[in-house]
């Protein structure tokens, strides 16, 4: 027997999945406009460019460990992209000094000043893709997402 699925106001749980349908399409559009320039313009796939940027935001470096759990993927995705960006010169692994069986990848001068560069221009593109969007709204939107996030996704977990 198929479990019955609970809500109090059907409705409104309709509206909810109509909004979760628009977030989604919203996040795929936006990351297909990115995917494009980044290719056109810098030679970047996105993986690349999240994993540069973690890395840039990351002064002393990341363990590999550190680096998945921060972009929530596998370990084997993320050694996959640094692979190739240590093959560009963009980041460099060396051995942690706290820990001998692990690595610290950390951005090159090359990768900084590529993701410099990289990283203006996304703003600007983010902005241009948003610049309809009153602040208002922006803020609204922003504290929606946070509650979404905060939220435990069953309700044994509350």
């Amino acid at each position: 027997m198929a479990e019955e699925l609970l809500f109090e106001d059907e409705p409104m749980a309709r509206q909810r999945l109509r909004l979760w349908l628009q977030m989604l399409k919203s996040v795929r559009h936006v990351e297909g406009v990115l995917r494009e320039r980044l290719r056109e313009g810098h030679n970047m796939t996105l993986s690349r460019f999240d994993v540069l940027a973690a890395l840039h935001a990351a002064p002393d470096g990341m363990k590999m460990s550190e680096l998945s759990q921060h972009l929530v993927v596998s370990n084997g995705n993320v050694t996959g992209v640094v692979d190739r960006l240590a093959k560009d010169g963009l980041v460099q692994r060396a051995p942690s000094p706290h820990d001998r069986r692990a690595f610290v990848v950390s951005v090159t001068p090359e990768g900084r000043e590529k993701m410099d560069q990289m990283v203006r221009e996304h703003l600007a593109w983010i902005d241009s893709l948003m610049s309809h969007v009153s602040e208002p709204d922006v803020a609204r939107a922003i504290s929606v997402m946070l509650d979404i996030r905060q939220k435990p996704d069953r309700p044994s977990d509350t």
